[in-house]
């Protein structure tokens, strides 16, 4: 079975034995054009060889092309399951033809995840199709590989998305081939009732975290970059204390800088949170375990930094206790769909807003097609709907 080995940091001469002192000295000394950040991933056959063009892959997007680490981390788990797959079927990965990715991907439609134990979606079976695609064309373009079927020009995924953009219904090689035929889905944004039950059993500071989400429609990984020193700022001590909400500046997606307008009220519970549980917390885990200082806004009663999986975790337990589905996705889409509303309703009234717009902005998009998506789903009122279909099904007539 393929492994993943993360970099660790070099030893200290004092923590090696003597006769090794002198050569951890001089590793220390030794100077790195591209070092490898700790905990990046090495991978590693059964028998313990280095996937050396898995690593060199890595090592391009992660140091020379200074992706963000989330795009590294799945870089590298789409390639730990591609070799996986190969080396559970005794095929070399330079020897692999068009038939050992497409039996690849009908695994996945047959068997379910043993990460979460469910069938995969379309978007993840596409997920990692696509990025096999790119691996072997990158290592055909790096001369891993002289040729590669999948390396083909006809197979090009990004040529396939821009036919797809100039003709809407364009059938490609690589869209009939490898990919399954993936249908887009409409957001499904939470209730009132909804989110005051869920706001309700969350504990601290995950039902802090999610105000933030529904408030502000940060993505997840922008609200776990949130700094202290970010909200510190911009709370009822500094400047425009009476102002109904503040601008704070945010590092969104793909290191863009970016901003959100938070209300002054979920500044004021913020800052409740950092007075009474954030600094008890990080006072109690110095004191016992002396971890040094956290820098972001969110930690646990542990005094460490939430951990992404842990609040999807806590959101989906607390909401199916509820007896719905949430996840922090949907806050955000819940954010996206409450905004668009109320701003529809406001052109409606003649205000010059263009709503669309606005909430591509709020919502940080690469392109209006993706906040589009908001738009088709408010424009399903299900309380009309619902009435509309009680009438027919009683054989009334509807206006």
């Amino acid at each position: 079975m393929v492994e993943i080995v993360r970099k660790g940091e070099l030893p200290q001469p004092e923590q090696v034995p003597d006769g090794l002192r002198e050569a951890a000295r001089a590793a220390l000394r030794m100077g790195l054009r591209e070092p490898r950040p700790v905990g990046f991933p090495l991978l590693f056959t059964a028998d313990m060889q280095l996937i050396e063009s898995a690593v060199a892959f890595l090592h391009e997007h992660a140091i020379q092309r200074a992706h963000t680490g989330e795009t590294v981390r799945t870089y590298a788990e789409i390639l730990y399951d591609w070799f996986d797959a190969l080396e559970q079927s005794g095929i070399s990965w330079n020897e692999v033809d068009t038939s050992d990715l497409i039996a690849y991907r009908n695994r996945m439609l047959k068997q379910l995840s043993q990460h979460t134990g469910r069938p995969y979606s379309v978007r993840t079976i596409n997920h990692r199709v696509r990025g096999v695609l790119r691996f072997y064309r990158w290592a055909v373009r790096n001369t891993w590989l002289p040729s590669s079927p999948l390396a083909h020009r006809a197979a090009d995924f990004r040529i396939a998305r821009g036919a797809w953009r100039s003709h809407r219904y364009s059938d490609t090689v690589e869209r009939c081939l490898f990919t399954v035929r993936q249908y887009e889905s409409l957001p499904r944004p939470l209730n009132s009732a909804q989110v005051r039950e869920l706001l309700a059993r969350l504990p601290t500071p995950y039902d802090l975290m999610a105000r933030w989400q529904l408030y502000t429609g940060l993505r997840i990984s922008e609200l776990l970059r949130l700094r202290l020193t970010d909200v510190l700022k911009n709370l009822s001590g500094g400047p425009q204390p009476e102002a109904a909400y503040r601008v704070i500046d945010v590092m969104r997606k793909g290191r863009k800088h970016g901003y959100v307008i938070v209300p002054a009220s979920l500044l004021e519970e913020t800052e409740i949170y950092i007075a009474q549980h954030r600094t008890a917390w990080q006072r109690r885990a110095a004191r016992k375990r002396r971890i040094a200082p956290r820098s972001e806004l969110f930690i646990n009663h542990r005094g460490s930094r939430v951990p992404r999986s842990t609040y999807q975790q806590v959101i989906q337990r607390t909401a199916a206790a509820s007896g719905f589905k949430a996840t922090p996705h949907v806050l955000r889409a819940t954010f996206a769909c409450w905004m668009l509303a109320h701003l529809e309703q406001l052109a409606k009234r003649g205000a010059a807003i263009n709503p669309l717009l606005i909430v591509k902005i709020l919502m940080s998009h690469e392109h209006i097609d993706t906040t589009d998506r908001y738009l088709r789903a408010v424009s399903i009122d299900m309380p009309v709907l619902a009435e509309v279909l009680d009438k027919l099904l009683v054989g009334e007539d509807t206006p």
